[in-house]
């Protein structure tokens, strides 16, 4: 079975192609803009400019043809809407023109079920930490149950934000990482409720500091509190299901100070510790064509979601999985 995903939730328009599991193409192309945040109109208008040029360069790298797909997947939610609408239309469109079956996918459960794939994992703790969200989650009666998640902002936004105060002109995570190679240890504010935690105070904090401190210093001290917090409430949730898998997942699992201590705290707790590799934790395509791929197979044809729509603030929870 040949299956295409279409990923465009934000920033990123991604399309993949799979065959029977196995990854073809994994093409991308991500809208920028020096200083400064995004606007979700300018993002779509970008994901519309370059579709065609994106779907043609990942046929070519799989060497499919259109009318050789079995399967269409889309990421229907949660993200920005106008950058939602591109990959339903075009989604859409191909699925009429072609007669071939569409699935509307979760873009978090992508994210998880690409990692379990590519780990070979069979039921993780799961660590989901991207831009808009970041949640513990364990997978229960064919959905994913939140056991702790961000009270205020995901971590990704988090960084962005906090690159933003310090005018960075490349405003992401991985400048921030890359600035916190050389910083110093600043005390800030932790906060962790259980299992869940926040990170707008965290931000605030650091912004307050900046004319004071170095940059490497404030970003340093963000991800090591930051993720510090994510750590602990994490172990907690390890403590209470008892897995013995732990699978970080998501954009800002590409961090490797991340990595390292989630790393840290599963071997401490002798559990299995897995990341899917860079290409599969950015937003992207093929996460959405083996996660539509998977959904397919599993449900024997007949996946409980039949409304091909967008939703850009679905759950997770009321996402099949």
């Amino acid at each position: 079975m040949i299956c295409l995903g279409i990923e465009s939730t934000a920033h990123t328009l991604g399309i993949g192609i799979c065959k029977d599991g196995a990854i073809l193409a994994n093409e991308y192309k991500s809208y920028s803009q020096p200083f400064g945040g995004m606007k979700p109109g300018d993002a779509a208008d970008f994901h519309s400019v370059n579709f065609d040029e994106l779907l043609n360069a990942a046929l070519s790298k799989a060497n499919v043809e259109l009318s050789q797909l079995n399967l269409i997947g889309y990421s229907k939610g949660p993200g920005m809407a106008p950058c939602l609408r591109i990959s339903r239309t075009g989604a859409l469109l191909l699925s009429t023109h072609y007669k071939i079956p569409l699935v509307p996918v979760h873009h978090s459960v992508a994210h998880i079920e690409i990692g379990v794939h590519e780990c070979k994992f069979k039921d993780p703790l799961v660590v989901y930490v991207s831009g808009g969200n970041t949640q513990l989650l364990v997978k229960k009666n064919d959905h994913y149950t939140v056991l702790g998640e961000t009270l205020d902002i995901g971590m990704g936004n988090a960084i962005d934000t906090l690159a933003r105060e310090m005018n960075l002109e490349k405003a992401h995570g991985g400048e921030i990482e890359r600035i916190a190679k050389t910083g110093k240890y600043i005390e800030l504010p932790y906060t962790v409720k259980g299992m869940d935690f926040a990170f707008s105070g965290l931000v605030t904090r650091c912004a307050q500091l900046l004319p004071k401190s170095t940059p490497a210093d404030i970003a340093y001290s963000f991800q090591e509190t930051a993720f510090a917090m994510l750590c602990e409430a994490a172990e907690r949730a390890l403590m209470l299901v008892k897995k013995d898998e732990v699978l970080l997942c998501g954009g800002v699992a590409q961090n490797s100070r991340l990595q390292e201590m989630v790393r840290a705290m599963s071997e401490e707790n002798k559990v299995k510790f897995g990341v899917a590799s860079n290409p599969y934790n950015r937003d992207n395509g093929a996460m959405i064509a083996y996660t539509a791929y998977y959904l397919h197979n599993k449900y024997k044809g007949n996946y409980p979601d039949k409304e091909y729509s967008i939703n850009p603030k679905y759950r997770i929870e009321d996402a099949p999985a």
